[in-house]
């Protein structure tokens, strides 16, 4: 019941908050609850063997017989560290909206509790319609946290972000409906188990659009790709992120936009392998257009945290890249970029977020010489800086060189245009680091009525946990790396008849066998090439 445990104590704390009486130890005991479900699923460490790639943890019971549909959760390779990410991120933003939110506190930490909820849901769900349950549940608080403690433009922000993230979703649930009569027609019982998803044989047809398997490609190829966000359907992000509150501008970057990503790899690509492998240099192209166009955005824009939401735009091109390489280093990587994401630019906009309460206002022109005046800020803002440009020895360099190897082997053309995104994001970001914290005072940094205040001890609490993972995962990637290896080369190596089994404690594990012995050489080097972390 772990996995049951971990999905759903968030909900059971939502409940609390609801009716707790007082309104003074709210946010200690909020704080308290997140610091919990932390420590709860970090007991899947004890429960997960990192050799194989077959299902773990199992809870599975038939919720409605008559359509197939199961309560049916499972967790392996892929998911296990985006779970451990949202669980790990949301301690530390009740942190840091301990001054932010100051309105309807108890009302804001109800959505943030869902929202976990939601988001732990969908990365385990195995049934298609129990995972677009928590898919779509993920909508409705973040549309409140926009709505209710966002900016000025809040209401366009939230109605945008509904309208796109629906409109795609609906045509995924037609996908998911319809491939539940196909296993009906298969095996004469409808099934929605994405692992009865996974052994149905689609007839697929080169060269056409209406070949059916390229059809529901495309059904939850959209869905995914406006949640990544990528371009061109990007647009919801900026306007999005700009006028939520920092922790909503967090958990927005650091966890809801691995949603699409995490569909594609559980989702699209094993599903549909063949469509996949045929439109790869579609979504190879979108990818390498993000990057690029991304960091172009994000080069000329005169607010801060617009600036940080191109170049998320920017990041999540190179995800999309490494995922359709189809190789272990594309992928590996990929899975990697998700996580050194949601630290690196979740640690951006709480950065953002806090010199934001100190002077309310993003314009990079109203600053200057911020160095001199706020020396700690400085120095934790430049780290996740580097940590966002890719330097060597952070966690940002591990992911985009695995992309950008998978990207060379598979398709070298896309590889070098992607690599000018590398240049770009240093310009662009290195350019308002420049601007923010050097030179000559801006008018916000040198008013004498209103002076800054570096960094205090609930702050630096706040942004060291995500600094020591900067550079724990820019040194030791193995630590991460050997938890999700086996998943990875078995859809890697198997993807043309995926599968998926549920793991039997003490049995041998055949998955993750298959798919040592038939990987290349050269795609073993995907952990041999971090081995230098031993």
């Amino acid at each position: 019941m772990i996995l049951s445990t971990i999905v759903f104590l968030p909900l059971l704390f939502a409940l609390i908050v609801a009716v707790w009486p007082n309104a003074k130890t709210l946010r200690p005991l909020a704080m308290g609850f997140a610091v919990i479900e932390f420590i709860v699923s970090l007991a899947l460490f004890q429960q997960f063997d990192p050799n194989t790639a077959n299902l773990q943890m199992v809870e599975r019971y038939m919720w409605i017989e008559r359509f197939g549909i199961s309560y049916f959760f499972g967790i392996d390779g892929i998911s296990l560290w985006l779970v451990l990410l949202t669980t790990f991120l949301t301690p530390i933003i009740v942190l840091a909206s301990w001054t932010s939110v100051t309105e309807r506190i108890k009302g804001f930490h109800v959505c943030l509790f869902i929202l976990q909820t939601a988001m732990l849901g969908t990365f385990l769900a195995m049934d298609a319609i129990f995972f677009y349950i928590f898919w779509e549940l993920a909508l409705i608080p973040m549309y409140f946290m926009i709505g209710i403690w966002g900016g000025s433009r809040r209401i366009y922000a939230t109605v945008k972000l509904f309208i796109y993230t629906f409109a795609g979703s609906v045509m995924m649930l037609v996908a998911m409906i319809y491939m539940m009569y196909l296993t009906q027609e298969t095996t004469g019982q409808m099934s929605a188990s994405l692992l009865d998803f996974y052994k149905l044989k689609i007839p697929f047809v080169g060269g056409t659009f209406f070949s059916l398997q390229t059809l529901l490609f495309f059904a939850f190829a959209l869905a995914f790709a406006i949640k990544v966000p990528a371009f061109p359907v990007h647009t919801w992000l900026p306007d999005a992120h700009v006028e939520a509150p920092t922790p909503g501008s967090v958990i927005l970057a650091g966890v809801m936009l691995k949603m699409g990503t995490y569909g594609f790899m559980r989702w699209v690509i094993p599903l549909f392998p063949e469509a996949s492998e045929y439109w790869s240099w579609l979504f190879m192209l979108i990818g390498t257009v993000g990057i690029i166009y991304g960091a172009l955005v994000a080069m000329v824009q005169p607010d801060v945290k617009k600036l940080v939401a191109y170049s998320s735009v920017s990041h999540m091109g190179y995800i999309l890249l490494g995922l359709f390489a189809f190789n272990s280093y594309g992928m590996n990587g990929g899975l990697y970029q998700m996580l050194n994401h949601g630290i690196s630019t979740g640690a951006l906009f709480i950065l953002i977020g806090m010199i934001y309460e100190r002077t309310h206002s993003r314009e990079i022109t109203k600053y200057g010489g911020l160095a001199g005046v706020l020396p700690l800020f400085t120095i934790f803002f430049f780290i996740i800086t580097l940590s966002s440009i890719a330097v060597p020895m952070t966690n940002g360099f591990v992911g985009e060189f695995f992309i950008l190897m998978g990207t060379f082997q598979a398709q070298p053309v896309f590889a070098y245009f992607a690599v000018t995104g590398v240049v770009l994001g240093a310009v662009y970001m290195l350019w308002m680091f420049k601007r923010v914290f050097f030179g000559e005072q801006g008018e916000l940094v040198k008013d004498e009525h209103h002076p800054l205040h570096d960094l205090n001890a609930r702050e630096i609490a706040v942004l060291v946990p995500l600094v020591i993972m900067v550079f724990w995962m820019g040194l030791f990637p193995n630590n991460f790396l050997n938890y999700s290896k086996a998943s990875v080369d078995h859809l890697v190596h198997n993807k043309n008849a995926y599968n998926l089994t549920i793991n039997q404690p003490g049995a041998p594990a055949t998955a993750a066998a298959t798919a040592t012995t038939t990987a290349p050489a050269t795609e073993q080097a995907t952990s041999a090439a971090a081995q230098g972390d031993k």
